[in-house]
């Protein structure tokens, strides 16, 4: 049986790929017991700095494997509660942890796995791939945060659209409303995503995850609390390692070495 999750670190960056290629990355309980297992570690692991999500094979995830739900029917309601609680904990780890991450959707990405690629603070796409919610379309409703996140992606109406009426969105399309970053040239994502992680992993990663938590708390944030937000975490970023070598090596006119504060 092959490893439902490969976790990859070289040089500050962790590669997680969905590695169920045969079944389209569908995601059983195994490989969501196993992308917890792997945020959990890049999260905690100091010697990470950036995250890379892709797919293995044609498709990034086709989202729940469906299969499974079948075989598990008598009992679907606990079977559905732990799998979609599993991935949840996986998601909120990448979330909260600090540094940056980036998908690469190389393929299909529907259900569960819509949820998943666009989770990345950069999302690159190879411009074959698809994207749709798929959830209505056998009776079920969005998880992974699908309904968080793709309202602030794209606006309400899109949302609306895509989870209603289960549109099938191209890359182009995904690209031209914001539902990804950018497109990747064709057949260059995975040396693209290289290209970019390394470049986070080089940068103010600290600094990084204080942004990623403040563009998060916007959502639910007034405008003068958030400001205070950004007070408190701009004074520490300053005083700290990475804003003291940044400054210092901008008055020197040299790139600065975040990862070593200097």
């Amino acid at each position: 049986m092959s490893t439902p999750i490969l976790l990859e670190i070289t040089d500050g960056t962790a590669r997680i790929t969905l590695n169920r290629p045969d079944k389209g990355n569908a995601l059983d309980q195994p490989m969501a017991d196993a992308l917890l297992a792997a945020a959990i570690k890049c999260a905690n692991d100091p010697a990470v700095r950036c995250v890379v999500l892709t797919g293995a094979g044609k498709m990034f995830s086709v989202g729940g494997d469906i299969g499974a739900f079948a075989l598990n029917s008598d009992g679907i309601a606990p079977f559905l509660a732990q799998l979609a609680g599993t991935l949840h904990q996986a998601l909120s780890q990448f979330a909260a942890m600090q540094k940056p991450l980036i998908t690469l959707v190389n393929g299909t990405a529907a259900g569960a796995g819509l949820s998943m690629a666009i989770s990345g603070d950069v999302v690159l796409a190879d411009p074959n791939a698809m994207f749709t919610t798929a959830y209505l379309g056998i009776g079920l409703t969005p998880d992974g945060g699908m309904t968080w996140l793709l309202p602030r992606l794209v606006g309400m109406r899109r949302a609306q659209e895509m989870i209603i009426t289960n549109a099938r969105v191209s890359a182009e399309k995904a690209a031209e409303i914001g539902l990804v970053t950018r497109l990747a040239a064709p057949g260059a994502l995975m040396d693209e995503g290289d290209v970019l992680a390394r470049q986070l992993a080089d940068g103010a990663v600290g600094a990084m995850g204080q942004a990623r938590r403040l563009l998060h708390d916007s959502s639910s944030s007034g405008f003068a609390s958030q400001m205070d937000r950004e007070l408190a975490a701009i004074t520490a970023a300053g005083s700290g390692p990475e804003g003291r070598a940044g400054i210092e090596a901008f008055l020197a006119k040299r790139k600065p070495d975040f990862e070593n504060g200097g």
